[in-house]
């Protein structure tokens, strides 16, 4: 057997890793092929082309990269048309996948779409070419599947591994002896986001934050997890860089050890939210696109929220402050709030377990067995 995956960026290849090692416990000599991350590879998945090439986010970031992706997503259809898979299957990047899922379903080949597109809150007419493009859309949260049962569209709720992966309750102590970190002065972590474009955007920005913060509690001291060796030399080139001497740790990885060491979270849009959330952290959420790419998708957009904290709740449970209402004094006093409302912290530790529950499923058993079943129609 032939299973064919594409994944486009870390979370995809989180993902696909978890998936392809359940269905290798369904079909141990099944060969996975397309394009993949280090996870992915690692159970023996071949990826054509580096997973990185298609990670770029932005309807203006995306032109600069459009002839390559093009160029790729045309020899993944000749190639799969020459030698069709048992299935293929499209994580997230849906930009790239669902015309190549349309291309290849067209062709006889059965599709499946793992993460589902934003379609709830914009663009809500591709559903339509969703529907054309795939056999089975595997959700990871509720309200998606709801979405696509009303449109006709085949649908499974898988649940999200990091629901799986992550206990109801995480004790700080531990993380915080790991880190080096004073285990009595509050933790406050900072996350600028794992691409370059975001760092440069909203690093800075966070760095500000910090330090308004320091001026109404001086006893604060703050981690930052860096997504690469590249990051990490950004972000240690700002600090250096910045006029202010900030009680700042930069770390290499260890995002979710930094996330169960602090008090509060300021982070960018994605999601390191979702894990936030269940790790029960307080956190501000912040975003900054370039200035056309707002503008065009604040006529497009239809939902209220962003954060996936939010989106799952259905109203505001953390707040947002996107382009111009990112400033260092909107971030640095819902921050503060954050840290000495701790009523208010409580009653969100227990909205936030609540969801952990609903979305805690076994994911990757379940989009295995979605993927099986729809092997053997």
């Amino acid at each position: 057997m032939r299973i064919a995956i594409v994944a486009g960026e870390t979370s995809g290849d989180m993902l696909g890793a978890g998936l392809i090692k359940s269905l290798k416990d369904r079909y141990p000599d099944a060969r996975f092929e397309g394009i993949g991350g280090p996870l992915m590879q690692a159970h023996g998945f071949h990826s054509f082309v580096p997973m990185e090439r298609l990670s770029v986010m932005g309807l203006v970031e995306v032109l600069g990269r459009l002839f390559e992706l093009l160029k790729v997503r045309r020899d993944l259809i000749k190639h799969w048309k020459k030698n069709p898979p048992d299935v293929f299957i499209g994580i997230d990047a849906p930009d790239f996948n669902l015309t190549l899922e349309q291309k290849l379903r067209a062709a006889g080949i059965k599709t499946a779409h793992y993460v589902s597109p934003s379609v709830w809150a914009w663009r809500e007419k591709r559903v339509f070419k969703i529907a054309k493009a795939v056999d089975l859309m595997l959700t990871l949260f509720p309200f998606e599947a709801r979405f696509y049962e009303e449109h006709q569209v085949p649908v499974k709720f898988v649940g999200h591994h990091l629901a799986d992966k992550i206990p109801f309750e995480t004790p700080v102590a531990p993380a915080r002896e790991t880190l080096g970190l004073d285990s009595k002065r509050p933790v406050v972590c900072l996350m600028p986001g794992s691409r370059s474009g975001e760092v440069e955007r909203l690093g800075a920005l966070f760095l500000q934050t910090a330090e308004r913060m320091l001026l109404k509690r001086n006893d604060l001291q703050f981690i930052i997890p860096a997504a690469s060796v590249e990051r990490r030399n950004q972000i240690e080139a700002m600090l250096a860089a910045y006029p202010a001497s900030l009680p700042v740790k930069v770390v290499l990885g260890q995002s979710h050890t930094c996330m169960a060491a602090a008090d509060t979270i300021l982070l960018a849009s994605g999601t390191a939210t979702l894990e936030a959330m269940l790790l029960k952290k307080p956190m501000v959420v912040s975003y900054i696109v370039a200035p056309l790419t707002y503008k065009i998708l604040k006529k497009l957009v239809t939902q209220p929220y962003i954060s996936l904290p939010n989106l799952l709740a259905g109203r505001e449970l953390v707040p947002e402050f996107i382009q111009h209402e990112a400033t260092p004094e909107n971030l640095s006093e819902a921050m503060l709030v954050r840290l000495e409302d701790s009523d208010a912290m409580s009653q969100l530790h227990e909205t936030f377990l609540f969801i952990h529950r609903q979305l805690k499923r076994n994911a990757d058993e379940e989009a295995a067995d979605a993927i099986s079943a729809l092997l053997q129609r």
